[in-house]
């Protein structure tokens, strides 16, 4: 087998003829003498052309080609239970691995449904009615399934992403997946691919449990959700990054729990036409994937950096809590809005806070806090929706200059013309104003009074972590527990929980 490249442009298919000529010469045989050739990556190069690259495996004839394959699921009807507390990406991928190793898993999920859930954040970005435990990041799927469904985590210390690549696919996500070096699936699709590993999950025997928010954990272990009591051996916690009355119970019990950096910042919104120009350097056709773009920057010994880049796609409001505003960004699989979005962060780090915050929740409480600073100054000056976002134009940003008008936005609840860079601990608005212009070096246009900021972007990541032994993946302190994902401070996206769940369900299997 050999790996090689080929470039094809933007808008038309890999003639077999070219493909095959280019296989032939990789290996240095006859085209008779070809083999299976396998695309395993697709990327999109727009330096001068504008290119798709692919990277091709091509076999001799005879040599054997082996695809991946998952384990099978298997019948787990009466089998050893393993209660698992959450259905976001680590929980479901946690038993969807659990059914491979014969273990039942019983779900336990604060929020509702998919569908109901759907329901519930309609309410939330029009009407302004927040269910605490039902909205874009509580529920069945979790954060990720009203985000964009971004795949992009590529590296392989965590495990191997086919794993979770090919389930996807196998529950309806497009194969393209398996490719393209930036895969997506869109918040349109998820719903369906998350309810179709519920059905896998029901029909092999395990559980699903909806609206059983867990009020206590005790060893042995009995999981109480209210004046319901579970019982298993072993407990997988896959709480998502913002269950923070879970931190509240390690607290109580005197388990191990510490405060963990994270990064705190605005949503930039730019149109999306503005965004393809800049990228494809005036060169975009409507054929052309819609464009989107990354950066960090160092500025004063922390990252600032982009975080979940939404192309053609809208502001949502993420809050779980009354009295705050918290923002994240989605997109449908076609990404087709006018606007694009990004969340833009600044690293913090403990020690970075005010000194009144202090022990384990320091960060959370400080993060909690700046959502809250944000909530008061909007409805206190004229905000019309309870999750109305203080915002500000990007230039008047960065000079200091409350905007005297805003552009139109995405972001259903409305956005208020506001001092953005005096509400953001100035540690983080200073950072952010050296960055922008920075960043319009390397994206020239990026820069520009046309940008909106919102604020604010708080849950990058959970500011508290969960320690566990590093051999076993248990907790410290519990034996038998296994903090899991984006909220025990282990992963940071849709596939590296997926497979921090699924590496929690190995260590259950041995």
């Amino acid at each position: 087998m050999k790996e090689f490249e080929i470039a094809v442009k933007i808008g038309r298919e890999i003639p077999e003829a070219e493909l095959k000529a280019a296989a032939s010469k990789a290996l240095g045989v006859k085209l008779d003498n070809l083999g299976h050739i396998e695309i395993v990556r697709r990327s999109v190069d727009a330096r001068q052309d504008i290119l798709y690259r692919y990277r091709i495996q091509a076999y001799r004839k005879g040599e054997e080609f082996v695809p991946f394959k998952v384990d099978p699921y298997q019948d787990v009807h009466g089998a050893e239970p393993v209660i698992v507390i959450g259905a976001g990406p680590a929980g479901m991928f946690a038993s969807l691995k659990l059914l491979q190793r014969g273990f039942k898993p019983i779900v336990l999920e604060r929020g509702k449904d998919v569908e109901r859930r759907k329901v519930d954040m309609a309410k939330l970005s029009t009407d302004g009615v927040l269910d605490p435990d039902s909205n874009y990041c509580y529920g069945e799927g979790g954060a990720g399934a009203f985000s964009d469904g971004k795949l992009f985590t590529r590296s392989s210390k965590r495990g191997d992403i086919r794993e979770v690549l090919h389930q996807l696919v196998a529950f309806g996500a497009h194969p393209d997946i398996l490719i393209d070096a930036h895969p997506h699936i869109g918040t349109d699709r998820l719903p369906e691919i998350v309810k179709n590993i519920r059905k896998c999950i029901e029909d092999h025997g395990g559980e699903y449990h909806f609206d059983s928010r867990v009020t206590d954990i005790e060893p042995g272990f009995t999981v109480s959700c209210g004046d319901t009591v579970y019982k298993a051996s072993k407990v997988i916690l896959a709480s998502g990054h913002s269950a923070r009355d879970i931190y509240e119970i390690f607290q109580r019990k005197g388990w191990a729990i510490e405060a963990k950096g994270f990064a705190l910042g605005v949503r930039v919104e730019h149109p999306q036409w503005m965004i393809n120009q800049i990228r494809y350097h005036g060169k975009y056709q409507p054929f052309m994937p819609t464009a989107e773009y990354s950066f960090v920057q160092q500025v004063e010994e922390r990252g600032v950096f982009s975080f979940c880049m939404c192309p053609g796609g809208i502001l949502v409001p993420s809050s779980t809590e009354e009295g705050t505003v918290v923002l994240n960004g989605m997109s449908n699989a076609a990404r087709n809005s006018k606007w694009a979005n990004s969340g833009v962060v600044v690293q913090i780090e403990p020690g970075d806070q005010p000194a009144e915050y202090t022990g384990p929740f320091a960060l959370m409480d400080f993060q909690r806090d700046i959502e809250r600073k944000m909530y008061e100054y909007a409805s206190t000056h004229g905000g019309k929706h309870p999750f109305t976002a203080p915002a500000q134009r990007m230039k008047d940003f960065c000079r200091g200059i409350v905007s005297k008008d805003l552009p139109k936005t995405s972001y259903h609840p409305g956005a208020l013309s506001s001092p953005l860079h005096e509400l953001l601990p100035e540690h983080v608005s200073m950072r952010l104003r050296r960055a922008f212009p920075q960043v319009d070096r390397q994206m020239h246009g990026y820069y520009t009074n046309d940008a909106l900021l919102l604020g604010t972007e708080s849950r990058t990541s959970s500011p508290v972590r969960l320690p566990r032994n590093p051999e076993t993946l248990e907790h410290v302190d519990v034996p038998g527990l296994y903090p899991c994902g984006e909220g025990a401070g282990y992963a940071g996206g849709i596939v590296s929980s997926a497979l921090d769940g699924i590496n929690c369900a190995e260590h259950i299997g041995k």
